[in-house]
């Protein structure tokens, strides 16, 4: 018989799956017992991450810190538990004419979460990361002191937490800014690029929009390689809105969500079925370019509108691999990424490219710097491995890196750039892993 607690996990990319205790709690008391009493423990948010980063031998979930404390609607601040979730955010906040100031591709990450890993979101060259907004946040350290951090307090702690992957201890709550809008709506430009050419060229001319993404073809060969459609985007004017989304502009009409209902079968992902999606994709848009008004979470979070679409790609899971190059070398860079994964036969219909700014300096463990990034989703099969060590040895030739929030099997050379973050209390299986391989 299995002791208390111990149950299957995994996250986002059911890889790795793990059987670990894991434990739920709302009380401060019971949490910092949970601390004092175990050794090897890591916070997991809602398990939207990928890989192995918030598995470890004893979770601590924070699914029950999920409680509102303060919302400032005069200037914007908000405050709450680190187990809250950016869609329970927003579903308060837009409302009442405000948005997030940075988001990833999922609103189902907690707040907690979002702070760990410092999210990036589409205009990371406009307006850096979620920490540029934190204010404040209380920590559970590993002797079960809780600690206020922010810039004026507990300040090394603090930027150490950032982008820090749980590993300085358990966030308990978390006050942060958001944005003024007038709608719920994104003013976007989609613009076809032939070429990796074409598109980074519109990404350089794209720079003074908000919000810029690609989705990139990545088994196209030849002069057609690199071929995408640009994305790029503003929230929305209420005077700007067409007539027929001007009443009520900031609250949105519940959509019907269709549900995956059951894993796909391996075979249904292949090389052949993802050149078909990438095609029908790209000629969907039959325009080079399409101008329209989309609500904002179509252009944010495509992908959360189908409940379970993880079970896609089949019951051996798989990986998403995100690495960021410097933007001096990052179009040769990006080339030669592409090559080898079309060479391979690896392919991945969800395929994103987007463009960094310089990232703050005193969020040191944040993984964005000024380049480009690629965020590529790969099904677990026998050949994976040695593909993701030939997308490693390319990172590493141009100088790049790896996020460690969708890392799960890359070497450690590109994924060691934590600092000041050794906890004996705190380990993920993630941590454990890069500090064996650099043994």
């Amino acid at each position: 018989m299995k002791p208390n607690f111990i149950q299957k996990v995994t996250n986002w990319g059911n890889f790795p799956i793990v059987e670990k205790e894991m434990k739920s709690e709302d009380s401060f008391k019971k949490i910092k017992d949970f601390v004092i009493n175990h050794n090897e423990v890591i916070a997991r948010g809602n398990g939207r991450c990928y890989g192995d980063a918030s598995l470890g031998e004893h979770i601590f979930s924070t699914k029950k810190l999920n409680k509102f404390i303060s919302f400032d609607r005069l200037n914007g601040i908000l405050e709450c538990e680190s187990g809250v979730l950016l869609s329970e955010v927003l579903e308060i906040s837009v409302p009442q004419g405000y948005f997030l100031y940075v988001t990833p591709g999922t609103k189902f990450v907690s707040v907690g979460g979002a702070i760990a890993s410092d999210v990036h979101g589409k205009n990371h060259h406009a307006e850096g990361c979620f920490s540029e907004y934190v204010i404040e946040f209380k920590l559970m350290t590993e002797n079960g002191d809780i600690i206020t951090c922010s810039r004026e307090e507990n300040i090394e702690k603090f930027w150490a937490t950032i982008g820090g992957m749980g590993l300085t201890g358990i966030i308990l709550t978390a006050k942060f800014k958001l944005k003024n809008i007038e709608s719920a709506y994104i003013r976007q430009e989609s613009i076809k690029a032939e070429n990796l050419d074409e598109i980074f060229t519109l990404f350089e001319e794209s720079e003074s929009w908000t919000y810029t993404v690609a989705w990139i073809d990545c088994l196209q060969k030849g002069k057609n390689i690199g071929r995408s459609i640009l994305m790029r985007g503003e929230h929305a004017f209420q005077h700007e809105l067409p007539q027929n989304l001007t009443k009520n502009p900031l609250r949105l009409k519940k959509k019907l969500q269709p549900t995956v209902p059951f894993y796909f079968p391996n075979f249904v992902l292949n090389s052949l079925t993802v050149k078909i999606f990438n095609l029908l994709y790209y000629k969907k848009q039959s325009k080079k370019e399409v101008k329209s008004f989309i609500d904002y979470e179509t252009f944010f979070y495509p992908l959360d509108a189908v409940n379970e679409w993880n079970k896609i790609y089949g019951k051996s899971g798989f990986i998403q691999y995100q690495m960021v190059i410097p933007k001096e070398t990052g179009k040769e860079g990006m080339k030669k990424i592409l090559e080898t994964i079309a060479n391979s036969g690896n392919g991945s219909f969800l395929a994103v490219l987007k463009l960094f700014g310089k990232n703050n300096p005193d969020a040191y463990n944040s993984f964005p710097f000024e380049g480009y990034t690629l965020a590529l989703d790969f099904k677990v099969n026998s050949k994976l491995k040695k593909l993701v060590e030939q997308l490693d040895s390319i990172v590493h030739e141009f100088g790049g890196r790896i996020y460690l929030t969708k890392d799960s099997m890359s070497r450690s050379s590109l994924t060691n750039y934590l600092k000041n973050v050794q906890s004996s209390k705190f380990v993920s299986l993630q941590h454990k892993r890069i500090i064996n391989n650099n043994s």
